[in-house]
């Protein structure tokens, strides 16, 4: 059974990528939530995102200098009762 999975990016952004990736290899719908800060360009988290991209994962951004499709906080808020799991980081 797929399990729809949200993952808050905050404090530990290289952390929570490579775990969203990681979640996806057991076939979740899973959704990253970026929150409130801009999101760091380098190597490992570029990679993360291409991955997360290629593997069907959704990101969304309350901040609008990320590139992401962009949610404000209360439909972030809103939006995460539709899932299974959210983990915070």
């Amino acid at each position: 059974m797929v399990k729809k999975v949200a993952v808050l990016v905050r404090d530990r952004q290289h952390e929570a990528l490579r775990m969203s990736v990681g979640l996806t290899l057991e076939d979740n719908a899973v959704s990253v939530f970026v929150m409130d800060r801009k999101l760091p360009s380098d190597a490992n988290i570029d990679l993360s995102v291409a991955t997360l991209g290629d593997m069907g994962a959704k990101i969304f951004s309350n901040n609008p200098e990320n590139k992401f499709e962009q949610m404000t906080t209360e439909e972030i808020a809103h939006a995460l009762t539709e899932y299974d799991v959210v983990i915070p980081y």
